[in-house]
């Protein structure tokens, strides 16, 4: 079986962070959302990886490299603007050749992974199996309507009124079948081809499609509240090491990571936290559930429940809660009393602040 990655999408609900950087490359535990991704689709035993790419290849390429460094072979194939996740698949179609595929959003994190349902769609093999998520509000998704005996007897994209809470949530196995049905469909209203549509046109043709429950941990990672709350779940699974400099004056409490390079001195840090390497955190509070990355700085300030991207300096600021602070941004005090702060900083920033 091979794979195929979506990593082409703009990413506008995560603007500003996604004007200079491509959405999938967001850390989430100090590593980007793709790699988490990569991650569980090695685990279903694929090695032969296709990742679409868009206007923002060179970012990922140059992040996510041959893939060997992750125990995979990579292919980028090209999508010159979103047209849809079918249209993905018809660009792929000389990568996948006849092999069965498993199809993966690239922004979503399903950290308990879903080799029970590979496992399944192998020893079954149907012309195409989804993977649905119990949700609270089926309105926002598109959801499947199952019979009795798990196989799915319609598709609806974001329904008025949900005959069914299990919505689709990025991941789908295919045999072959599913290139004919692809070829076989029109754009949608807004332009595209859907995928919906295309396993659609596979149930109505009488091809077995079938559906298997994914019920642990999910997050489409495509808001920063998303990102943020991902981050904290993650961290959760964080085990203590310290690589760099722990200074007397300093106290660590919980799992804590302090890479090799990184100077905690004179501060207190509440873990789970991780932070970078080379990054320096001096006379600060951090955490819980704070990633700090490669190369940044923190003085006199307190944070939590945050990410900070590479190479930001934070100075000055006490109470910051449920920031995400982007790559080179520069946030310091300001005049005047704040009792509590939140900041959504895009990179290369500079932001003042009450201390």
């Amino acid at each position: 079986m091979k794979a195929l990655v979506l990593s082409g999408g703009a990413g506008t609900r995560l603007r500003p962070f996604s004007h200079s950087m491509p959405k999938q490359l967001i850390p989430i535990a100090n590593r980007p959302v793709l790699e988490h991704v990569l991650d569980k689709v090695r685990e279903l035993g694929v090695s032969e990886v296709g990742v679409i790419v868009g206007d923002r290849s060179a970012q990922i390429v140059a992040a996510i490299g041959d893939g060997s460094r992750l125990g995979l072979k990579v292919t980028y194939i090209h999508q010159d603007e979103p047209r849809g996740l079918a249209h993905c698949v018809v660009l792929a179609r000389e990568f996948l050749g006849d092999d069965d595929f498993v199809m993966y959003l690239g922004d979503n994190m399903l950290p308990d992974g879903v080799t029970d349902i590979a496992r399944e769609f192998t020893q079954e093999r149907p012309a195409a199996q989804v993977v649905v998520h119990k949700v609270a509000d089926p309105r926002s998704f598109g959801v499947a309507e199952l019979d009795r005996d798990g196989r799915i007897e319609r598709l609806v994209e974001k329904p008025a009124e949900p005959r069914s809470d299990l919505a689709l949530i990025g991941v789908y196995f295919f045999t072959p079948a599913i290139h004919e049905a692809v070829g076989a469909i029109s754009p949608s209203a807004r332009g595209e081809l859907e995928i919906t549509d295309a396993v659609q046109w596979l149930v109505t043709q009488g091809a077995q499609v079938t559906a298997s429950e994914y019920s642990g941990y999910w997050k489409d990672t495509g808001r920063v509240d998303d990102v943020l709350e991902c981050n904290s779940k993650l961290l959760e699974g964080v085990v203590s090491s310290v690589q760099g400099e722990v200074d007397a004056a300093s106290e660590l409490i919980g799992p804590v990571v302090v890479d090799k390079g990184a100077r905690v001195l004179a501060s207190r840090i509440v873990g789970p936290v991780i932070v970078g390497a080379g990054t320096t955190v001096e006379h600060s509070r951090i955490g819980p559930n704070t990633s700090i990355g490669v190369d940044c700085v923190l003085r006199h300030t307190s944070i939590g429940s945050s990410i900070v991207l590479e190479g930001a300096q934070v100075t000055g600021v006490q109470g910051l809660h449920g920031s995400l602070i982007g790559r080179m941004a520069c946030v310091g005090e300001a005049e005047g009393p704040a009792p509590h702060h939140r900041l959504v900083v895009g990179d290369h920033t500079r932001i003042e602040v009450a201390a």
